[in-house]
């Protein structure tokens, strides 16, 4: 992966987050199960921490 390709997916990453943070926030609010929600937050900073390894490399 180029440096700009890496940028690119840690936006797309970022803004998938904080999307799906609100998410959760709202149904946590309503008592809904937000275990699916939580375990993609948790999956994205996995990926975010990989691409900024990769980043460094670079």
């Amino acid at each position: 992966m180029t440096k700009k390709e890496i940028e690119a997916e840690m936006a797309e990453l970022k803004a998938d987050y904080s999307r799906i943070q609100g998410d959760v926030e709202k149904a946590t609010s309503f008592s809904v199960d937000t275990s699916a929600g939580e375990n993609r937050l948790i999956e994205i900073e996995n990926r975010m921490k990989e691409l900024n390894r990769k980043l460094d490399e670079c």
